[in-house]
């Protein structure tokens, strides 16, 4: 899968306009969809975007407010019949009960989809690394990553690279790939079923080591 974004998410990002974004990502995802046979993913939480995204060969939608932001996008998935990914999110880092908090708002996002039409065997989860969380909750999550398969759906994780990694190892974005790698490893071990990343040559040789030994069977 190829994961094509207009919009910077990075901690103090600017939010740009529908407008802007598809300028960005609609020229890119025609070239991609014609010239490499792969899906082709939409990272963007605004209606106007995916719609256009999916005509110009985008066939994934991935809503980092988990279609809480703009709930047309559930209509959009439907429009199209492809799988999403829903994630949480949250302005802030105050919650009640990390992972409660967390679980409840998936489950909101869910119930937006499934209410809507979607394919309940096409909802993704992501937890949201990085995501109105510090580093303690992030690493707490990363701990309990398990849970998230109480709400009956494929989980994917994306901590490529990511401040957590930085902020634990004292290291620059572009020295996190041990990090990185330790991150996707768990991940793996702990139930997730996609990672998302960008060292994709490193990352497939973790994964699918991970994979042999977690997966291990006679």
């Amino acid at each position: 899968i190829i994961d094509v974004g207009g919009e910077s998410t990075r901690p103090g990002y600017q939010m740009i306009d529908a407008k802007e974004e598809a300028a960005r990502v609609i020229p890119v995802i025609e070239t991609i969809s014609k010239k490499i046979n792969v899906p082709i993913s939409i990272d963007t939480y605004k209606a106007e975007v995916g719609r256009r995204a999916m005509e110009a060969g985008a066939s994934i939608l991935n809503d980092i407010w988990g279609f809480q932001y703009e709930p047309e996008m559930a209509k959009v998935a439907v429009e199209y019949n492809c799988p999403v990914v829903l994630m949480h999110n949250q302005k802030g880092t105050v919650y009640k009960n990390l992972m409660g908090d967390i679980l409840l708002f998936l489950k909101k996002s869910i119930a937006i989809a499934e209410k809507a039409g979607v394919d309940p065997e096409k909802i993704i989860i992501d937890p949201g690394i990085g995501f109105g969380k510090d580093l303690k909750q992030n690493l707490e999550v990363m701990h309990r990553l398990e849970e998230l398969k109480s709400l009956g759906k494929a989980v994917l994780l994306g901590t490529s690279r990511k401040r957590m990694i930085g902020d634990t190892l004292g290291l620059p974005v572009t020295e996190r790939v041990e990090g990185t790698a330790a991150t996707v490893a768990l991940g793996i071990a702990k139930g997730v079923d996609i990672v998302r990343v960008h060292d994709v040559k490193e990352m497939v040789r973790v994964a699918k080591m991970t994979d042999a030994m977690v997966r291990f069977s006679d």
